[in-house]
């Protein structure tokens, strides 16, 4: 891969390096913030060198690149646009600047939740494990004591993340909220406290109760497993933090301000923040699982479907509140399986693609952009393959939907959250025959409504290449008058703005330049392929016309470095066939102009030449006309 290449091209279709206000990378994108998004050309940097997939996301543009290769691109692009290179977090304040309050609340969540899931999925998948073996155990399959040294820490360990679950959130909240994450993690800890009854053990009801005042009573329980009112508590206990950095003087701060934030919030959330959002958690918790309860599935069809457009808006990074929120309330999470139907959905989907579709660009993007997707990560197949097409992102919604319907009708539970595809089903040890029918129902309809109606290759023109957007009709004579047509898209300008003398005094005939917008050349009718240099074509038509296509300015030093012929001397080509591709960006990078003369060669043979000029033209649309 032409990692330079790559970049030149990413900085011209994003509209130039003066377009860019920061620049990232991660593990597989590079991420962007666009001062003027209208700039961006989102088409043609989906086929720009390398990249796998366009979207936009918490207000960055992140092209994925793939693991491995962003990187070299990135060093690239930051050289040319000559700019410094930025962290991620200053890509994601610089982002959050330009976003609206909701998408700033979805992104506070995610900043939240992100950095806690590794811990998350380890729980998770070890109370799979250990239920998996108290079943074995139990029936007689395999033959070890419960009791064993290895047996009882195992399960010790399984449900940590949960029962200490506030602590973490206590922490890593505070650094989003911008207190110190460190009284947090105290706060979390106050809510699960030991002399607090234990919120998942306890039987009987409640047996003791907190007299606030003579006012009102609260239940001096615990809070393993609520994720709401961690997160109320410890953004009120950031702000009163700040609030008294700036008054309390600076040789006592260190005392009173951790004192005061602590004490202060702790009794705020033990007597009316805890209290208050966990019917406001318990009520959402109940309300999702009545939804997705319906009878005959119909709940979880309609969300199973609805979970992929979720994930392109960034909303899905609320839905760990719903996972963590029903492990506390049923042990398990009916939600986790609904998104992994629609995971795996999306990568059926592209798999469809990359298996019909004969561009071998797509081809390489799709294959494992879809493999990407059975593991759990969806967003190269839905914004580089699915997205792009739409009609597979719908299919794939459509499979989701069913398989999230048949998880539902099973009642197919997840014992942890943040996996999701083929390694889900460590996350439903007890029940991976129905994880499995689920996945095979989810994959199964989006593979083949996508194969069936979601994607269909383009139409091949005569010399073998696909058809594109521009329709050529070419025009008959009227009136002694000949229309000629655009062999190129972009803007239509005068000779005189080639800044070539020559073409200028049009001392090789008459005609018109064309300031590309993509490195795309047409043949403008029907004709004979007389001479075909590296960065030029010469036409005689059947309708007498006599034409050069001579592509940038000053470019035959390039000996036919980036350009790529289509046709050959002598060959007869129809009006529309492609007849030479050439890289715009690496041209330019060169230091070369691609404005390109179209130039009528016999103009002596006719009365006038009239150029149509001063307007963004499509190949196909007319640009000259020729008077006998």
């Amino acid at each position: 891969m032409d990692y330079k290449k790559a970049a030149a091209e990413t900085i011209q279709y994003i509209g130039g390096k003066d377009n860019i206000v920061s620049a990232a990378h991660c593990a597989t994108r590079l991420r962007l913030v666009i001062a003027d998004n209208s700039k961006v050309n989102k088409e043609a940097l989906e086929d720009a060198e390398g990249v796998k997939g366009v979207f936009e996301a918490s207000g960055q543009l992140q092209i994925i690149f793939g693991t491995g290769v962003v990187n070299k691109v990135y060093d690239e692009f930051i050289a040319m646009a000559g700019i410094t290179a930025a962290s991620k977090e200053k890509v994601k304040q610089a982002a959050a600047s330009k976003a609206n309050p909701f998408q700033r609340f979805i992104k506070t969540l995610g900043d939240i939740f992100v950095p806690i899931i590794p811990a998350i999925v380890a729980s998770g998948f070890l109370m799979g494990i250990m239920e998996s073996l108290n079943f074995l155990i139990n029936n007689g399959y395999i033959h070890m004591s419960n009791e064993s040294s290895l047996f009882v820490l195992a399960n010790m360990f399984s449900n940590t993340a949960y029962v200490f679950l506030p602590v973490l959130i206590g922490f890593s909240g505070a650094k989003v909220f911008g207190g110190n994450p460190f009284l947090g993690g105290v706060i979390g800890m106050i809510m699960v406290h030991p002399n607090l009854q234990n919120a998942w053990t306890m039987t009987g009801g409640v047996n003791e109760y907190l007299d606030v005042f003579g006012l009102w009573k609260v239940p001096l329980v615990g809070y393993q497993g609520h994720v709401i009112s961690v997160i109320i508590a410890v953004f009120v206990m950031a702000n009163i933090e700040k609030w008294l950095h700036k008054r309390v003087p600076a040789m006592l701060d260190l005392f009173v301000t951790p004192l005061v934030s602590v004490f202060v919030t702790g009794f705020l959330t033990m007597t009316m923040i805890g209290p208050a959002f966990n019917i406001v958690e318990s009520s959402i918790i109940n309300g999702i699982q009545t939804l997705i309860s319906l009878p005959f599935g119909v709940g979880s069809l309609v969300m199973g479907a609805l979970y992929a457009p979720t994930v392109v808006t960034g909303i899905h990074h609320m839905y760990t509140i719903i996972d963590l929120g029903q492990i506390k309330e049923f042990g398990c999470t009916y939600w986790l399986p609904l998104a992994s139907s629609a995971n795996i959905a999306q990568g059926a989907a592209a798999l469809a693609v990359a298996l019909k579709t004969r561009d071998q660009k797509l081809k390489a993007m799709a294959l494992p952009s879809s493999l990407s997707a059975f593991m759990g990560i969806t967003e190269p197949a839905i914004f580089g393959v699915n997205l792009r097409f739409f009609r597979p992102f719908v299919c794939a919604c459509i499979g989701g939907g069913c398989g999230a319907m048949f998880a539902s009708i099973t009642s197919l539970g997840a014992t942890g959250t943040g996996v999701t595809g083929i390694f889900g089903i460590l996350l439903c040890l007890n029940a991976p025959v129905k994880y499995i029918l689920m996945f095979a129902i989810s994959a199964g309809v989006a593979f083949a409504l996508s194969w069936m109606f979601g994607y269909k290759n383009a139409p091949q023109t005569a010399n073998g290449a696909p058809e594109t957007a521009p329709v050529f009709t070419e025009p008959k004579e009227a009136q002694g008058e000949l229309n000629i047509l655009s062999p190129m898209q972009g803007k239509a300008v005068s000779l005189t703005d080639t800044g070539d003398d020559t073409f200028a005094a049009e001392v090789l005939g008459k005609g018109a330049a064309i300031e590309p917008s993509e490195g795309k050349v047409y043949a403008p009718f029907d004709a004979t392929v007389e001479t075909l240099m590296g960065h030029a074509v010469g036409l005689t038509g059947e309708n007498g016309v006599e034409m050069l296509i001579h592509i940038g300015i000053d470019t035959v030093q390039l000996n036919g470095k980036h350009y790529t012929p289509h046709c050959t001397e002598g060959q007869h080509v129809k009006a529309g066939d492609l007849l030479m591709e050439f890289d715009m960006a690496a041209i330019q990078a060169e230091g070369f102009k691609t404005i390109t003369p179209v130039i009528v060669t016999n103009a002596d043979d006719y009365a006038d030449v009239l150029t149509h000029i001063g307007k963004q033209t499509k190949a196909g649309e007319t640009l000259l006309t020729v008077k006998k």
